[in-house]
């Protein structure tokens, strides 16, 4: 059966997949999408219900295409997002096949060039543009798999509060998800412990703007990967509850009992670090210093914007952070779910093509790699800071559509 051939094969259908098939026709470049389940199928099925976008509306965007919204400084549901990105493919009409997995890559016997094997058969392309997000693997540690009773989530399958069993929750990992859904659960009247790690905790907003407004005004969105300092950590922000700061001191005064990290795990005990001060001290000195950034911003500009002191107020240390717990219980604390907020991983075992480093992930240059006609889109800082962000992938794919034009 004579191969499927296309110049370029789009892998994945979600905000990068689809941006960089709007990028590649303004090139007039001939190109297919497909995508293994729906139109940004992760906005569908791995949010929970009250999840609100970080991004004020008024900053969300995809090329040539602003989201529709009445409340710019308001915060879209993931359901909006949805219709935002499936609008998209309708208005960039992208050549898009979906239901259709990848199964592997790999390079063409004999030439250049590459070749998919899907679930639809094979196709060869010029050029693959792998474009499959940065949330693809969830991790879920194995610490409590022995514990075949308690209920166990990773926070990408959490919906909501009533999914839950009895009990209290223990939530594993602070980031932007942990965060939030601890927040979600103790409003909802659930006792809730939250295992806090390193964070990069910012201000939601500050002297009057929101903190994509300050990150885009002082160019630190535009930060280079090289440029990149030893953290990986994106900001700490939510959009929940009409937006605010994520306030870790806040959280224990309303109620959430604040851990260190967890270590281990043994009949029915948690082993915790005795680490949360200092991981509430790296927030909060990371906190004080873009404060002090947009302050000297400010100030060298001579802008007119008022003071915020109270963005500088901090609560005093309750007694969970005072004195901390050591250890957990998991039946004399009531704990009757977890929580995994834990993060991704990548996953790239279907490409048998030398383009992948010891831990599995791509080596690069700006989503360009070493192979010929094999690119990486829509990464966490896959040449900037805003690299992963809806907003931003548009800029990477522009530059690979640019670079895919000169090999044609």
């Amino acid at each position: 059966m004579p191969l499927e051939q296309v110049q370029t094969l789009i892998i994945g259908g979600g905000q990068a997949g689809l941006t960089m098939s709007h990028r590649l026709k303004q090139r007039g470049l001939k190109h297919l999408v497909i995508e293994r389940h729906r139109i940004a199928e992760r906005w569908r099925s791995e949010r929970w219900d009250g999840l609100r976008f970080q991004f004020p509306n008024w900053s969300v965007r995809l090329p040539d295409f602003p989201f529709p919204h009445s409340d710019p400084d308001g915060f879209a549901t993931s359901r909006e997002i949805v219709d935002f990105i499936g609008a998209y493919a309708d208005f960039i009409a992208a050549p898009i096949r979906c239901g259709v997995a990848v199964t592997a890559l790999r390079r063409r016997d004999g030439g250049s060039g590459l070749i998919a094997e899907t679930s639809d058969g094979s196709i060869e392309a010029d050029n693959v543009v792998v474009a499959t997000g940065p949330y693809q693997s969830p991790v879920m540690p194995a610490l409590l798999r022995d514990d075949i009773n308690l209920f166990q989530v990773h926070a990408s399958r959490y919906l909501n509060p009533d999914q839950l069993p009895p009990g209290a929750v223990l939530v594993v990992g602070a980031g932007a998800s942990g965060s939030q859904i601890a927040e979600e659960l103790s409003r909802a009247g659930r006792r809730v412990y939250l295992s806090v790690g390193r964070h990069t905790r910012l201000p939601r907003r500050y002297r009057g703007r929101d903190l994509i407004w300050w990150l885009s005004a002082m160019g630190i969105d535009q930060t280079a990967v090289e440029q990149r300092g030893p953290s990986r950590l994106l900001p700490l922000i939510t959009g929940a509850y009409g937006g605010h700061t994520i306030d870790f001191r806040r959280f224990a005064a309303d109620g959430v009992t604040l851990l260190g990290r967890v270590k281990a795990a043994h009949d029915g005990i948690i082993d915790l670090a005795p680490d949360l001060a200092e991981s509430l001290a790296n927030g909060d000195a990371m906190y004080a210093s873009f404060l002090d950034r947009v302050d000297a911003h400010i100030e060298h500009h001579a802008l007119a914007i008022p003071q915020d002191p109270d963005a500088r107020a901090v609560l005093s240390d309750p007694p969970c952070i005072a004195d901390p717990l050591r250890r957990l219980d998991i039946s004399a604390d009531g704990i009757g779910a977890v929580i995994w907020a834990t993060g991704y991983g990548v996953d790239f075992g279907w490409i048998d093509v030398p383009v992948l480093d010891a831990r599995g992930e791509p080596v690069h240059r700006g989503g360009i790699t070493g192979v010929p006609g094999l690119y990486f889109l829509g990464l966490q800082w896959l040449s900037k800071m805003r690299s992963s962000f809806l907003s931003g992938v548009g800029d990477d794919a522009a530059d690979l559509a640019d670079h895919i034009a000169a090999r044609s």
